[in-house]
């Protein structure tokens, strides 16, 4: 069990209301399925982001159809108003309490906090005759609950290993008013609908195939988005200062031994063997960028090097936690690798904090919440190395002037980090872009510069991602527009409709003159009314319908219909030149500012 649910049981601390309410519809959630399934076992019970889950073991298979018995159930028991009793319980104590109910995953989970915590006493929480394991806090009464809805069921294994038992995990949601409940039940009824996967295959984006579990097939439309999402960061490269770099895929395993991944994050990597050697097939840029560093003796005056990469990774995720294209085990980042003095380290911070907010203002991510992310248990290095990474983006950040959280645990194997979370269009937090400050690295690879007192040492070594993955980038970002991609991105920005086939000729000119000059333009010339025409221009999300007549023609016009809008506006071809080449300069702008 990973450190988190373990403090979920072991250590109290100070829970929103909100949360509070979470948790302790959690409980009574559980308390209804031991009503409806007396032999039901349980696993853990947290909140999280917008409610809580349950994890049970149960004979009975729950289906969505189920949902409703239990929420009936819930609301009988919420209209007891039954008080949460706590008590504090010796471990023995506890032990029997709960071999007695027959709770085998809390018997387990009892163990685990005496042996990997040394704790010896635990608290549990009683409503009525339902008793479970829980650290706290909880509502004073049940019927303070008011307004929950249960919302899905999914498998999960008991601690998160395939070689566990399957559980039953009943998600739901609770909020203190019905009117924030149905907002939410809202959203998610939205969020089906924007769904990427859904739209993906809807836009003909991309494709899933067996042949190559969890790595996408990307379809002409789907490869302009991609490769305009790669060329947007390629293009921050001149203003910013980076040189690209293409570094190998495949590289001896010594390599990954030599910088710490090996040890840290085999079990996401992927082997082979070539001549009697074996390779690895990279998880990570980083360590071929000390290559291209070491392979030349520098100087002080050569810092910072900036090496961009947007080599290809791989990563072996488990097929349960796979994903469309938020988790994949195939993608490209937009890497780089900043060498720099430590007197340097806060400026080239800044400027990629700078990078990092103008790219996210650009796709309307305007709510960015930043985490300073700290050592893990597992990792590489010096507890004395980590405290000078550690204070030195601290320092960074304070000097920003933003607020900021500390996310304790979480930084890379190698580094701290700075973590840029992004609040999308349905109000889901997305962790995009990241900054790690690395001394361990070039302490492992033996890097130097000679410094201006002509003595070597060692440069300090920052890695940077402004989108992160390109995959899960467009992913979220699709979900964010709901498809309906701005301008410059679209992969047709605008299709030419004639009315009748005598306008045909006239619409296939002014579509070939905007595509010479670099527009995605589709001409659609069939047989079709104009009806359907105009409305498969809509479903498809194109930014612009320019749609021609006997009037347009004659006076060199076209009818122009924005999508999303039902009116339409007439422009002159030199004024829809003029409009579509500003708004495909909007990146240019970003970039300039």
């Amino acid at each position: 069990m990973d450190k988190t649910a373990l403090q979920d049981l072991q250590e109290p601390e100070i829970h929103s209301e909100l949360e509070t309410l979470r948790h302790s519809c959690a409980h009574i959630m559980a308390h209804a399925i031991q009503r409806l399934w007396p032999t039901a076992k349980f696993g853990i019970g947290p909140t999280v982001e917008n409610g809580f889950y349950y994890d049970v073991d149960l004979d009975h298979k729950i289906t969505p159809e189920d949902l409703p018995k239990i929420e009936a159930e819930m609301k009988r028991l919420i209209d007891k108003n039954e008080v949460f009793v706590r008590r504090e319980h010796s471990i023995p104590d506890a032990l029997e309490t709960f071999r007695k109910l027959g709770q085998n995953f809390k018997l387990e989970i009892i163990e685990t906090l005496k042996t990997e915590t040394g704790a010896t006493t635990v608290s549990t929480y009683q409503e009525g005759d339902f008793i479970d394991l829980c650290r706290g806090p909880h509502i004073q009464k049940t019927g303070q609950i008011k307004a929950f809805k249960l919302l899905s069921v999914a498998g999960a294994y008991w601690r998160g290993d395939e070689k566990n038992p399957q559980l039953q995990r009943i998600y739901g949601t609770v909020f203190q008013s019905k009117a924030e409940l149905d907002e939410y039940i809202h959203l998610l009824e939205e969020a089906k609908k924007r769904d990427h996967r859904k739209l993906g295959k809807d836009l003909d984006l991309f494709s899933f195939h067996p042949e190559s579990p969890a790595s996408p097939f990307f379809h002409p439309k789907g490869t302009v988005i991609y490769n305009r999402l790669v060329q947007y960061v390629r293009d921050l490269y001149g203003p910013y200062e980076y040189d690209e770099v293409i570094t190998p895929q495949i590289m001896d395993v010594a390599l990954w031994h030599r910088s710490g991944h090996y040890d840290n994050y085999r079990d996401a990597m992927y082997f082979t063997e070539i001549d009697e050697r074996q390779f690895a097939v990279k998880p990570m840029n980083c360590p071929a960028a000390t290559f291209i560093y070491s392979s030349h003796r520098r100087s002080y005056r050569d810092l910072p090097l900036r090496l961009a990469d947007f080599g290809r990774i791989h990563r072996y995720e488990k097929s349960g936690v796979t994903a469309g294209l938020t988790r994949v085990r195939s993608f490209c980042q937009d890497d780089a690798h900043i060498f720099c003095t430590p007197d340097q380290i806060e400026r080239e911070i800044n400027r990629v904090v700078d990078m990092i907010l103008k790219t996210y203002d650009l796709f309307d991510f305007t709510d960015v919440k930043i985490y300073l992310s700290t050592r893990p248990e597992k990792r590489v290095g010096s507890d004395a190395l980590w405290d000078k990474a550690e204070d030195g983006l601290k320092k960074v950040l304070e000097g920003l002037g933003r607020p900021f959280n500390i996310n304790p645990g979480d930084g890379a194997f190698y580094g701290p980090k700075i973590d840029f979370v992004v609040r999308d269009a349905l109000k889901r937090e997305h962790q995009l872009g990241t900054i790690q400050l690395d001394f361990n690295m070039p302490e492992r690879f033996e890097l130097g510069y000679i410094g201006s007192d002509n003595v070597e040492h060692r440069p300090v070594m920052v890695h940077r991602a402004v989108l992160g993955s390109i995959e899960r980038f467009m992913g979220i970002l699709i979900e964010h527009v709901a498809g309906a991609f701005p301008f410059w991105l679209s992969p047709v920005q605008a299709r030419v409709v004639p009315i009748k086939d005598p306008h045909n000729d006239y619409c296939r000119e002014f579509r070939t003159k905007l595509k010479e000059i670099g527009f995605r333009i589709e001409l659609d010339d069939r047989n079709e009314s104009m009806g359907f025409k105009t409305r498969e221009a809509q479903t498809a999300k194109i930014p612009f319908t320019l749609v021609a007549g006997d009037r347009e023609m004659q006076a060199g016009q076209f009818a122009v219909r924005k999508y999303g809008e039902r009116e339409s506006k007439v422009m002159t071809q030199d004024e829809i030149l003029a409009l579509f080449r500003d708004l495909n300069a909007v990146p240019d702008k970003v970039k300039k500012g």
